[in-house]
């Protein structure tokens, strides 16, 4: 199997002052079934990069707002960076999932703004021509992109739910594939189908 870094987010204790990073555990539990071993990674680029250098591609994970929208996590901003330059090159894939895709967008110029009605269990997407449902828990999305990603997905009300990059292999999905239950055998095919596990 091969193995993908995966981005954790950044969980403030204030009891005790720490900065902690996390992952939901069923991560762990969706990349296993899809052929893959998460190495999780921390918010730190003097330790990311060393560690990323032996890794298949790269999972952007949800949670936290960009400090370009309000959020509170720069050092994680900072490592994600630091992998996508990392992942430019190396040539390595990367699938960025809510914040994951937020990144991505980010990167590539796309601006984000706050969007509302894209909190819910399931949401209704167009997708490749055909109808799709997902779930939805994002705050924070685009309503156009530039080049060189492209539209892959989009919600009735235009916010933008996938993309992909036109020369690179980046993908960006807003919803969680690792919060359904069953997993979905789509999101499946594609995160084995992506990291070719």
């Amino acid at each position: 199997m091969k193995t993908v870094a995966v981005t954790q987010r950044v969980v403030v204790d204030p009891p005790h002052g720490t900065r902690r990073d996390c992952l939901d555990q069923v991560w762990v539990k969706f990349l296993l079934g899809c052929g893959l071993i998460p190495i999780p990674i921390p918010n730190s680029v003097d330790a990311a990069l060393p560690i990323c250098e032996k890794v298949s591609g790269i999972v952007l994970t949800g949670g936290n707002d960009l400090t370009a929208c309000g959020g509170d996590a720069p050092e994680r901003d900072e490592t994600e960076t630091a992998l996508l330059d990392l992942a430019e090159r190396r040539d390595l894939p990367v699938l960025g999932v809510c914040r994951g895709m937020q990144m991505i967008l980010h990167r590539f110029g796309s601006r984000l703004e706050q969007v509302h009605g894209h909190v819910a269990p399931r949401q209704s997407i167009s997708m490749d021509g055909r109808r799709v449902e997902v779930n939805s828990f994002h705050n924070f999305g685009a309503m156009e992109v530039h080049p060189p990603l492209r539209t892959w997905a989009i919600a009735d009300d235009g916010v933008i739910e996938a993309v992909k990059h036109t020369g690179r292999r980046i993908i960006g999905v807003m919803w969680h594939p690792e919060r359904l239950e069953p997993f979905a055998a789509d999101d499946v095919a594609l995160f084995s189908g992506f990291f070719e596990a």
